[in-house]
C-alpha cells in the first residue's frame, strides 16, 4: 500500500518513501518444481552427467513448441546466434539485414563470422524492424535476415517470411525476449529457417546461462554440429540446466498471460497524459492469434511531460521507488564505427529509440495488479516533482541509486 498520497509526498529520490520499499522482485522466483529437480539431480547424480534424459526431453519439448525437427542446446543465446549464422554458411563478403535498434550481441556475431551488418530502421509504433524497409536493404550480397522481437513489440513474421522466401533469403528469428509468445498464429521462433532462444539468468526461461538453436533443416543442423564438436561439444548446456528449464516450460503459458494482463492494467492506469506510451503491434495480421512476450516492457519516454527531466534521471527516480525501469538498448549505429556496417536508410527512428525508450524489467509483471497501480502512481509523483528532481538530484544521489541497484541483473 502507498503511504499517504503520492501527489503530496516527495519522490523517493528526494527523500520520500519508495512506492515499493522492498525493491524489484528477485528473479528467478523459487518454485517447488525446480526444487524437486535440484533434489533429484543430487540424489541420482544427473547433475554431473554429460548426456542424460533431461537434455533429450528439453530438446523434444522445444521442437514440439516451435514445430521444428531439431533443437540444438548451447551455452548462451549469443552463441546460439553465432551458430545460426554459421549454420547458414554466412561469412566474408556476405551481408546480414537486422534492425538498427537491437541487442548488440547480434551485431557483433555478424562481425565474428566476417560478414557485414546491413542496418534497417525500425517502426516507431512497435520499436522493431520495419518490414516495409527491408526490400530496399536487399542486395546481391544479402545472405540472411536476422530479426528480433523486443520490449513487447512483435515483427509481422507472415509478411517478412513471405518477402524473404520470394527472394530466396533465409530468416534467423531471435525469440530470446519472447519465449512462448504467439505471432499471427504461430509460436515466436518458429517462423524462420532458424529460431533461437535464451536461457540467461534474467530471461523468462532461465538456467543462469544457456540458449537453443531450432531448425528443420538437416543441413543447417549438421553444419552447427560439425563446427561445435571438438572431441566434445564446445558450447554445451548442462544436464542440470536442462532439468531446471523443463518445469519452467510448463509454467510459461500461465506466466505469459499474467504478464499480459498486468501490462494491460498498467497501460490503463498510466493513461494518456503520463508521458509514457506503450509500443503497438499494429501491423500484425488480425486474422491470426498474437500475444506479445514481456521480458522487458518498452515505453516511449516524453521528457516534455516531465518538465524536461532527462530520461536517465527519470529512470533513476523510478529505481529509487523500487521499480526496475531503465533506458533501453543503444542503437547499433550510435555505438559502432561507420566502417563496420552498411545502412539502408537514415535510421531516424532507431536514433529516437536510442534516446527515448525505457524498459520495465519483467519480474514485477508477475505480481498482483496493485503493483501496477503503484508503478503508475510513482510515475505521476515523479511527473509532479520533475522540476525539483532535476534541480536537487546531485551526482552523489544518482550514484547512490545506481549502487543500490547494482546487484540486479537486467541484461
Amino acid at each position: 500500500m502507498l503511504v499517504n498520497s503520492p501527489f503530496s509526498e516527495k519522490p523517493a529520490i528526494l527523500g520520500g518513501i519508495p512506492c515499493l520499499p522492498a525493491g524489484p522482485p528477485a528473479w528467478p522466483f523459487p518454485s517447488a518444481a525446480t526444487t524437486q529437480v535440484l533434489q533429484e539431480a543430487q540424489k541420482t547424480g544427473l547433475w554431473g552427467k554429460y548426456h542424460g534424459p533431461w537434455t533429450k526431453e528439453l530438446q523434444q519439448r522445444l521442437c514440439e513448441l516451435h514445430q521444428k525437427e531439431e533443437a540444438l542446446l548451447c551455452s548462451s543465446a549469443t552463441v546460439a546466434i553465432e551458430l545460426a549464422l554459421r549454420g547458414l554458411n554466412v561469412g566474408p563478403g556476405d551481408e546480414v539485414i537486422l534492425a538498427a535498434y537491437d541487442f548488440e550481441g547480434n551485431f557483433k556475431n555478424i562481425l565474428t563470422v566476417d560478414a557485414t551488418p546491413m542496418l534497417v530502421d525500425v517502426d516507431r509504433r512497435n520499436g522493431n524492424l520495419d518490414i516495409e524497409l527491408v526490400e530496399q536493404a536487399i542486395t546481391p550480397a544479402t545472405r540472411c535476415i536476422l530479426v528480433s522481437h523486443l520490449h513487447g513489440g512483435l515483427v509481422p513474421m507472415r509478411a517478412l517470411t513471405a518477402l524473404a522466401a520470394a527472394r530466396g533469403i533465409p530468416v534467423i528469428e531471435d525469440a530470446c525476449q519472447v519465449p512462448g509468445a504467439m505471432i499471427e498464429g504461430r509460436t515466436a521462433g518458429s517462423w524462420g529457417e532458424i529460431g533461437t532462444l535464451s536461457f540467461g539468468g534474467s530471461k523468462l526461461l532461465t538456467a543462469g546461462r544457456g540458449g537453443a538453436v531450432m531448425t528443420s533443416s538437416p543441413q543447417i543442423a549438421q553444419r552447427i554440429r560439425l563446427y561445435s564438436f571438438r572431441g566434445n561439444d564446445a558450447y554445451p548446456l548442462s544436464e542440470l540446466q536442462a532439468g531446471l528449464l523443463i518445469p519452467q516450460l510448463d509454467q510459461l503459458p500461465t506466466q505469459n498471460q499474467l504478464r499480459q494482463d498486468n501490462v494491460t492494467h498498467l497501460i490503463r492506469k498510466l493513461g494518456s497524459d503520463s508521458g509514457l506510451t506503450s509500443l503497438e503491434n499494429h501491423r500484425l495480421n488480425s486474422a491470426h492469434a498474437s500475444q506479445p512476450g514481456y521480458y522487458k516492457l518498452g515505453l516511449w519516454y516524453n521528457s516534455e511531460r516531465f518538465e524536461g527531466l532527462p530520461r536517465e534521471l527519470f529512470c533513476l527516480a523510478m529505481q529509487a521507488e523500487g521499480i526496475a525501469l531503465f533506458p533501453g538498448f543503444r542503437a547499433l549505429h550510435a555505438i559502432h564505427s561507420r566502417r563496420r556496417y552498411l545502412q539502408a536508410d537514415e535510421l531516424t527512428v532507431a536514433s529516437e529509440c536510442d534516446q527515448q525508450l525505457v524498459v520495465l524489467h519483467h519480474p514485477i509483471l508477475l505480481s498482483e495488479a496493485e503493483s501496477m497501480t503503484q508503478i503508475a502512481e510513482a510515475v505521476r509523483r515523479i511527473q509532479i516533482h520533475a522540476a525539483e528532481i532535476r534541480q536537487q538530484t546531485t551526482p552523489e544521489i544518482q550514484e547512490a541509486v545506481r549502487k543500490k541497484n547494482s546487484d540486479h541483473s537486467f541484461e
